[in-house]
């Protein structure tokens, strides 16, 4: 099972979260590229500490919102985003190969995450960005999303990945931000939500309901109260129940 966690996302001299102490734990590193956080000399900094510890390197691209942090959806004309997502890519590829490594993968951030799981004319924009780059590059992606739809009829190889910190709606998708139960800050929970989704392939939703949640790498996010904590609990779960850690690609 993989592990991630969004990393890179500070800004200047303001740092969000304990990069270097998540990348000793995580097995994939989702790196901001610039739009939605993460500037020039973090993503340098990020990837030369990734690359030193044999952790893969994906490029997590957002929305042009820094001020929001990418959780603003943004309407987009279908060439525009496209040529935003190759640019973050491209872009976070460069600081990667001076590190002796490379972009592996792509997971989109935050607003447009959620709206590339329903919305075809933004996935499509996604996978079309991945296939102008490199279409061996995995897209991580919600169970049952469009752009995991549409990123298998492009060709490229969709991972599907879970949320240890976030809460299920009864059909798959994340609770939004901002409504009651859309974090999970109980580290127990957090756990227990992780080793459901890896040993039965299964997440309990808001309401109750058990959803069906095969995934292949769990993502815990970097700026989650105690999240480097948070990770060593929920890797050591995982290896504990016969899950070894490692990462997708």
């Amino acid at each position: 099972m993989d592990l991630n966690a969004d990393l890179g996302e500070g800004f200047g001299v303001w740092r969000l979260g304990d990069d270097e102490a998540l990348l000793d734990i995580v097995t994939s590193a989702n790196v901001a590229c610039g739009f939605h956080a993460g500037d020039p000399a973090t993503m340098r900094r990020i990837c030369a500490a990734a690359a030193a510890r044999g952790v893969v390197v994906g490029a997590q691209v957002g929305y042009r919102d820094l001020a929001g942090f990418g959780r603003r959806r943004i309407d987009y004309r279908f060439d525009e985003l496209r040529d935003d997502v190759l640019y973050q890519i491209a872009a976070l590829d460069g600081f990667c190969r001076v590190a002796g490594a490379r972009v592996r993968y792509v997971k989109p951030h935050g607003a447009l995450y959620n709206t590339a799981c329903v919305d075809e004319a933004q996935a499509a924009a996604v996978v079309a960005a991945v296939v102008d780059f490199d279409p061996t590059l995995p897209i991580l992606c919600l169970p049952g999303s469009v752009l995991g739809q549409l990123a298998t009829g492009a060709g490229l190889r969709h991972v599907d990945e879970g949320f240890a910190d976030r809460g299920y709606l009864p059909d798959g998708r994340l609770v939004p931000r901002g409504e009651p139960g859309a974090l999970l800050d109980d580290h127990a929970t957090v756990v227990a939500q992780a080793l459901s989704m890896a040993v039965d392939h299964t997440v309990t939703a808001t309401d109750g309901t058990v959803v069906g949640c095969p995934v292949e790498s769990i993502c815990v996010h970097g700026d989650t109260p105690g999240a480097v904590a948070l990770a060593q609990r929920i890797r050591a779960a995982l290896e504990s129940a016969g899950q070894p850690v490692g990462a997708f690609v």
